[in-house]
């Protein structure tokens, strides 16, 4: 599927690039038909617009190589076109042939119609669709031969909008198809983490049952520990399995690493690029439970929403972590912070990442330092060196 997708892709590339050539070509035989253009200073004036007819096919080709700046690409496309028309109007040089720049400004139309948000589409493919017909129409006296060319251009850009918002559809149709694919396997997932747990859940229940039975029947210690040891085992089995299921059915982005992960790991995955971050040296390697690591997500994202949305025009965002005694403090600071107040709607981010360093023992303070910073420190009991975190509760 690959390899057909890129022999596609090759093929349209060499179509354009064929079909671009074709119209280079065409107004150079059509600029030696014309009469010679005006002597003196318009002659430098000339191949300027000369060299923009074909540096127009140019960014039409690199709207495949840059596809996030196909705005800039149009417009700079539809700029050029408007410098060489108002030129040729004023009479400051000879017309320069406009079939390149309707061809290259047609491809950016339907570009600009599959791949840019509405409102942008809306705004570029218009300006085109105008500098494409004007092109033609005003370069030429009226009544000359090439003013025809107006009309073959705009049945050009009706084409490529067409076939602009046919690719459009057609693109939102597979996104469609592969979410609805994702919701079936994650149906599934559900039903099989189901079916898992209620297979242990009923295990751990009839060794629960046995260990019942022997202590009302007065037997020893020896088969007490063997049905404890089993009822352990068959619950570490349980809480395994339904890690790794409902791991699959977590979405892939920016997920908190769950188990087998190491602190500074955990507070970089929760950062991302938002932010500098600096972990101590004895912490950076230090392996983290389960649930530290989602409490440290979940108290990282939540203050860096919070930098996003009370803070915009913060320039110095960092995430640290050290010890102080026993316990271990990550802080989350920040500037730009205003004197007043920006107006948004309430939250309880503040009171959610609160509660749950209190359900492991800690502590949380939020508050504005000197000047205009802000900082966010988390506590966490660290525990004795030979075993970290010993004292958080256990769970998932």
């Amino acid at each position: 599927m690959r390899r057909a997708g890129t022999r596609a892709r090759r093929g349209m590339l060499g179509a354009e690039l064929a079909a671009l050539g074709a119209a280079v070509v065409a107004d150079f035989v059509l600029a030696l038909r014309v009469p010679g253009a005006n002597g003196g200073w318009a002659a430098p004036l000339t191949g300027i617009l000369v060299s923009s007819g074909t540096a127009i096919p140019v960014l039409a080709v690199l709207r495949r190589r840059f596809p996030r700046h196909i705005g800039v690409l149009g417009s700079v496309v539809a700029a050029l076109s408007v410098v060489t028309t108002v030129v040729a109007v004023a009479g400051t040089v000879r017309a320069q042939p406009p079939i390149a720049e309707v061809v290259a400004a047609g491809l950016l139309t339907a570009s600009a119609g599959r791949r840019l948000p509405p409102r942008q589409a809306a705004a570029l493919a218009p300006a085109l669709g105008v500098v494409m017909i004007a092109a033609p129409l005003l370069r030429y006296d009226v009544g000359a031969p090439g003013t025809l060319l107006a009309v073959a251009a705009a049945a050009y850009w009706g084409a490529c909008v067409g076939v602009g918002l046919i690719l459009r559809a057609a693109d939102k149709r597979q996104r469609d198809a592969l979410d609805r694919v994702r919701a079936q396997e994650r149906l599934q997932l559900a039903r099989e983490l189901h079916d898992l747990v209620s297979h242990h859940v009923s295990g751990i229940v009839v060794r629960v049952q046995a260990a019942r039975a022997i202590t009302e029947a007065g037997a020893d210690e020896g088969n007490h520990a063997a049905v404890y040891r089993e009822i352990e085992e068959a619950g570490g089995a349980a809480l395994d399995a339904a890690r790794s299921l409902v791991g699959m059915l977590r979405d892939t982005e920016d997920v908190p690493p769950l188990s087998g992960a190491v602190f500074g790991d955990a507070v970089r995955a929760a950062t991302g690029s938002a932010a500098r971050v600096e972990i101590a040296e004895e912490l950076d390697q230090l392996p983290v439970p389960p649930q530290l690591a989602a409490t440290v997500n979940r108290v990282v994202t939540e203050a860096l929403t919070n930098v996003r949305r009370h803070a915009p025009s913060a320039t110095e965002v960092s995430v640290s972590a050290r010890t102080e005694a026993d316990d271990l403090v990550l802080e989350v600071r920040n500037d730009g912070v205003p004197a007043t107040p920006l107006s948004s709607p309430g939250g309880f981010g503040i009171i959610g990442m609160t509660e749950r360093i209190a359900m492991l023992g800690g502590s949380l303070t939020a508050a504005r330092e000197r000047g205009s910073s802000w900082r966010v420190t988390a506590r966490l009991p660290l525990g004795t060196e030979d075993a970290p975190f010993s004292t958080l509760p256990r769970g998932i």
